[in-house]
């Protein structure tokens, strides 16, 4: 769901306060490094996460993906 959000004055910069409750949903603490990319139109701020988990988490779902795909599909019928 959109939510509308205005930038506050940090010193000589701007900053986004993001609310608890979205942190809380993408696990990201004060401590919790982010990355930030641009299309030229849009900002998009992603957390950076362990490689090496996420490659691990990609394998175990590819291989759920193989063995129950079919299973899953239907039941998302």
């Amino acid at each position: 769901m959109p939510k509308t959000k205005t930038l506050i004055k940090h010193g000589n910069s701007l900053a986004l306060v993001i609310d608890k409750p979205i942190l809380d949903v993408l696990q990201i603490s004060a401590d919790t490094p982010l990355e930030l990319t641009t299309n030229g139109d849009s900002i998009l701020i992603s957390p950076v996460r362990d490689k090496k988990r996420q490659k691990k988490l990609r394998a175990s779902l590819d291989k759920i993906n193989r063995k129950f795909g079919d299973d899953l599909r239907r039941l998302g019928e």
